[in-house]
C-alpha cells in the first residue's frame, strides 16, 4: 500500500513539473515574441524557418547589390546631366559664333570657355567615386546580380558615352567635336563654324540619348527594388506565421495551465496530508 502511494506521488510530482516547465516555455515565448527557439519544439516548422532564413539572407544580399547599383546609376545620371549642360552651352557658343561677328576679345572669351568645357567633359567622363570606382565602366559594363537569375547594368561604359557619334558619315567623339569647335572659332571661317555647329548639335543629341538609356537602367533597377521589397515582405510574413508567438492564444494557454497547476498542487497537498495521516495511523 505504501509502495503504490509512493509511486503515485512521484508520478504526480513529475506531471506537475512538466506542467510548470510548459508554463515557463510559454512565458518565454511571450517575452521573446518567438514561439520556436529550438528544433525539437516543432521540427517541421524549424526546417521551413531555416529555409526562409536562407532566402532572407540572399534577399538581403540582392538588396545591397541594388542599393550599390542605384548609387552608381544616380551618379551617372548626374554626370550625364552636367554633360548635357556643357554641350548645350557649347552649342549656344557655336550658334553665336556662326551668326555674329566677334572681335578679338569676344573670340578669346569663347575660346577660353570652349577650352574649359572640353576639360570639364573629360573630367566627368573619367571621374571616380569616393571608393575609386569609375563613374562610367571601362570597356565592359559591370553586371550586378539583383535577383535569382537576373543581372542588370548599373551604368554604361565610358566608351559608349564619349564615342559612337557619326557626323556626315564620319565617326566622332565628344572630345573631337569640342576640339573642332575650338578650331573653328579660332579660324573664324564660316564653313568651319557651320560644320562645327552641326557636330556640336550631334554631340548634344548623343548625350541626350545616353541620358535616356541611363534612365531606362534606372527604371529597371527601380523595378528590381520593388520586386525585392515585395519578396522581403512575403518572406517576413511567412516566417512570422511560423515563428512568432500568438500572444492572445499563448496567454490564454498560460492562464489555463496555471489554473490546472494550482488545482493539481492543492489536490496533491490534500492527498499528501491524508497519506501521511494513514501511515501514522
Amino acid at each position: 500500500m505504501v509502495a503504490i502511494t509512493t509511486q503515485a506521488m512521484a508520478d504526480e510530482i513529475r506531471r506537475q513539473q512538466l506542467l510548470a516547465q510548459s508554463i515557463s516555455t510559454d512565458q518565454a515565448a511571450v517575452s521573446s515574441g518567438k514561439r520556436i527557439t529550438l528544433s525539437s519544439q516543432d521540427p517541421q516548422a524549424w526546417v521551413q524557418i531555416s529555409d526562409i532564413g536562407r532566402a532572407q539572407a540572399q534577399n538581403a544580399s540582392w538588396s545591397d547589390n541594388i542599393s550599390y547599383a542605384e548609387g552608381r546609376s544616380q551618379k551617372a545620371e548626374g554626370n550625364l546631366g552636367e554633360l548635357n549642360t556643357l554641350f548645350s552651352r557649347a552649342r549656344a557658343l557655336m550658334v553665336s559664333a556662326s551668326t555674329s561677328t566677334m572681335d578679338a576679345a569676344g573670340k578669346a572669351a569663347v575660346l577660353a570657355e570652349l577650352s574649359g568645357i572640353r576639360a570639364s567633359v573629360s573630367d566627368l567622363l573619367n571621374e571616380k567615386d569616393y571608393q575609386g570606382v569609375p563613374v562610367f565602366d571601362d570597356t565592359n559594363p559591370t553586371m550586378v546580380p539583383v535577383s535569382r537569375g537576373l543581372t542588370l547594368e548599373a551604368v554604361g561604359t565610358r566608351q559608349s558615352i564619349e564615342s559612337g557619334i557619326t557626323v556626315n558619315s564620319t565617326p566622332r567623339t565628344l572630345d573631337d567635336i569640342l576640339l573642332e569647335a575650338y578650331n573653328a572659332v579660332s579660324s573664324g571661317t564660316q564653313v568651319a563654324l557651320d560644320a562645327s555647329l552641326t557636330s556640336t548639335e550631334a554631340g548634344l543629341d548623343h548625350v541626350i540619348l545616353q541620358q535616356s538609356i541611363q534612365g531606362i537602367r534606372s527604371d529597371r533597377l527601380d523595378t528590381a527594388k520593388s520586386q525585392n521589397t515585395s519578396i522581403r515582405l512575403d518572406l517576413k510574413e511567412r516566417r512570422s506565421g511560423l515563428e512568432d508567438t500568438d500572444l492572445t492564444e499563448t496567454i490564454a494557454r498560460i492562464q489555463a495551465k496555471l489554473l490546472s497547476l494550482e488545482a493539481a498542487q492543492a489536490a496533491f497537498a490534500r492527498i499528501n496530508r491524508q497519506s501521511l495521516f494513514d501511515l501514522i495511523s
